[in-house]
């Protein structure tokens, strides 16, 4: 059963027997309220509201969340999930392919409500159908596109959905750069050797060979990224091997060097091979 409750009600999805209600997921309406309101700021505001792309980590494990971006917030004069998205008409394709990214790669499991997937740009109505005609045109027809590969490598990989309701599946490397908007965590798996990390670029700005810290002195390969082009996006991907540096950054004991277009969110895994550290 799943709770669609946005009160701080404590263990709503904790065990009748130990005093909870019995609810096997909480919608986790307090993420989606922040994301949605930092995503409708210009990049240029976003640096001031930082916390609103960070603070949901503080309560993510104390239920078993849903991420839900629900019906309630597409009707009455709230705009359409893709109308959210600030900037003009290919900005917010890039906004809404990267949100998507973000939510992906964040604890919790995950619903969209319906016509987000190919990004309606009317309010849902009831008494019609939703606008399929759009899947005529490419920018809609693509991000339908992103969407189903998104979901494919999302149920792919394990550490991004193994340890959702626990704080051991989950750890920032760098959540405090908010000059770039730029934020960067791991998703671990079973074992050490497991992770994903994600990396998140809420701006208008490419960056080339920006460094972020790694774990592991692995080398590590890009696996999934919302700016190539069959998703709608530049294409601006990182296609070789990416090369360890034997340098401390953001806490952790490696770095690499990586290019991230505007709006974009990419997945980036260690290739494993013996003799990492």
């Amino acid at each position: 059963m799943i709770a669609e409750e946005a009160t701080s009600w404590p263990l709503v999805t904790a065990p009748t027997y130990k005093g909870g209600l019995g609810f096997n997921y909480k919608w986790n309406m307090g993420w989606m309220n922040d994301m949605l309101k930092y995503m409708s700021y210009t990049p240029c505001e976003r640096d001031k509201n930082h916390n609103l792309l960070t603070f949901s980590i503080m309560y993510a494990f104390s239920e078993n969340f849903i991420l839900a971006l629900s019906h309630d917030e597409v009707v009455h004069g709230k705009k359409s999930l893709l109308d959210k998205m600030s900037g003009d008409y290919i900005q917010k394709f890039d906004s809404l392919r990267m949100f998507y990214g973000f939510m992906f790669g964040h604890p919790g499991k995950k619903l969209i409500f319906m016509g987000g997937e190919f990004g309606q740009f009317i309010e849902w109505r009831y008494y019609e159908e939703l606008e399929w005609k759009l899947l005529k045109y490419p920018q809609h027809d693509s991000l339908k596109t992103y969407i189903s590969k998104l979901n494919e490598f999302y149920k792919s990989e394990p550490a991004l959905w193994g340890k959702d309701s626990t704080s051991d599946g989950f750890q920032w490397v760098n959540h405090k750069n908010h000059n770039q908007k730029l934020i960067t965590f791991i998703r671990k798996g079973d074992n050490l050797e497991d992770f994903i990390l994600v990396v998140c670029n809420f701006t208008k700005n490419e960056y080339i060979n920006h460094s972020i810290g790694v774990p592991r002195m692995f080398e590590y390969m890009e696996v999934f990224n919302s700016d190539k082009d069959i998703f709608g996006g530049s294409n601006q991907v990182n296609s070789e091997i990416i090369k360890p540096m034997n340098r401390e950054l953001d806490d952790q004991p490696f770095s690499i060097s990586i290019n991230i277009a505007p709006l974009c969110t990419l997945f980036l895994k260690p290739i494993l091979k013996k003799g990492g550290i």
